[in-house]
C-alpha cells in the first residue's frame, strides 16, 4: 500500500503512533474511544495532562496540553492577560484558559490534509512543543495566581535570561 493509500484509508488513525509513543516512554494513556487519547507527561513544574485528539473530518491531529490553575476570581482577569501576552510571544500553537474548569492549555494541531499520513517524528514534536511551552511559562502563571504579580511582570521575569556562568 502507498503512503497516500495508506493514510485515506478509513481504518488509519494517527493515535495507534501516538499509543506506541506512550508505551515508548512508559507513559501511562488511555484511549477514551478511537478518536482520542490521553496521556500523563511529567514534567519538572507539573504533570501535564495531554489530550491527542484525531478529528477525520478536518484532517488534524489536535493536541492540548493542560495543567491545573486554581486562580481566585480576582486573579483570572490577570491570567487572560497572561495568555494574550504569551501568545504574542508563540509561533505554533496558543494557550487557552478555560474558566470553568480553571484550566491553562496549550492547543495546536498537526494539519493532515490531501490523506497525509503522521510519522512518529511529528506526533513526538508535537508533542514536544506542547510540552515545553507548557513548561517555558509555567511560572508565569504561577506568579499571577500565587504571588499576585501583574502578567506583565509574571512574564517579564519568567523571559529573564541569564548570560555566562558564576
Amino acid at each position: 500500500m502507498a503512503f497516500i493509500e495508506y493514510a485515506q484509508d478509513p481504518t488509519y488513525n494517527p493515535l495507534d503512533m501516538v499509543e506506541q509513543l506512550a508505551n515508548h516512554n512508559d507513559w501511562s494513556f488511555e484511549r477514551a474511544d478511537k478518536d482520542e487519547v490521553t496521556l500523563v507527561v511529567s514534567g519538572r513544574w507539573a504533570d501535564y495532562q495531554i489530550s491527542f485528539t484525531w478529528m477525520m473530518d478536518l484532517e488534524a491531529l489536535h493536541i492540548a496540553c493542560a495543567f491545573d490553575l486554581k486562580a481566585q476570581p480576582n486573579h483570572r482577569t490577570e491570567v487572560v492577560e497572561l495568555v494574550a501576552a504569551i501568545n504574542e510571544q508563540l509561533w505554533v500553537g496558543h494557550f487557552d484558559f478555560w474558566h470553568k474548569d480553571e484550566l491553562v492549555m496549550f492547543r495546536h494541531a498537526l494539519v493532515l490534509s490531501g490523506g497525509a499520513a503522521a510519522t512518529d517524528i511529528q506526533c513526538e514534536s508535537l508533542l514536544a512543543t506542547a510540552v515545553e511551552a507548557c513548561e517555558r511559562y509555567y511560572q508565569a502563571f504561577q506568579f499571577v495566581v500565587w504571588a499576585g504579580k501583574s502578567a506583565r511582570t509574571a512574564l517579564d521575569a519568567t523571559l529573564f535570561e541569564t548570560a555566562g556562568k558564576a
